[in-house]
């Protein structure tokens, strides 16, 4: 499976992200809380490695200078490929250059790193919804514009590996 670098989100935005699954759960929208194996915390990725050696990704990551927690503002909401439907913060200058730190770090092949977080190309978003069929797009979106615009603070970063759902805290925000 994968392993991501994530930056993870302060209490009060986690709960108001995990209430909104519950929100689209009830309406039938399948959302990460049921995902694969339903370990899946609110998170916003900045790299997916396709293969990896968890002690080389950690070493990698927390030899990064501890760039501290940092808000971002969710205003859009996407849908991706496969029916991910997703919210989209705005991209500061200060959170692609983190993202482009970690790649850099990672010193990732283009095998291992998944192409979605190439610098440059990279999306940040928030999942907030799986395998969304087209005539439930109104319900997500109904759902989610109910809390955007969403400032949330992200605190602290883990290692997730999304095959297991284990999170790897790690000792820095990178």
């Amino acid at each position: 499976m994968a392993l991501a670098v994530c930056l993870l989100f302060d209490r009060p935005t986690e709960r108001v992200l995990r209430q909104l699954w519950q929100r689209l759960e009830a309406k039938g929208v399948p959302t990460p809380a049921t995902h694969t194996h339903g370990r899946h915390v609110p998170h916003l990725s900045l790299a997916v490695l396709r293969s990896w050696d968890l002690d080389k990704v950690r070493a990698a990551v927390e030899a990064l200078p501890d760039a501290g927690p940092t808000t971002v503002q969710f205003d859009a909401v996407a849908a991706f490929r496969r029916g991910r439907m997703n919210l989209i913060p705005a991209v500061s200058s200060h959170l692609a250059a983190r993202q482009e730190r970690v790649v850099e770090a990672l010193g990732a092949s283009e095998d291992e790193l998944h192409k979605h977080y190439v610098p440059g190309t990279w999306t940040p978003h928030v999942t907030v919804a799986t395998r969304v069929r087209l005539e439930q797009t109104p319900l997500v979106l109904e759902a989610a514009y109910e809390i955007v615009p969403l400032i949330g603070r992200l605190t602290h970063a883990a290692l997730v590996d999304a095959g297991a759902g284990t999170v790897h805290p790690l000792t820095v925000v990178p």
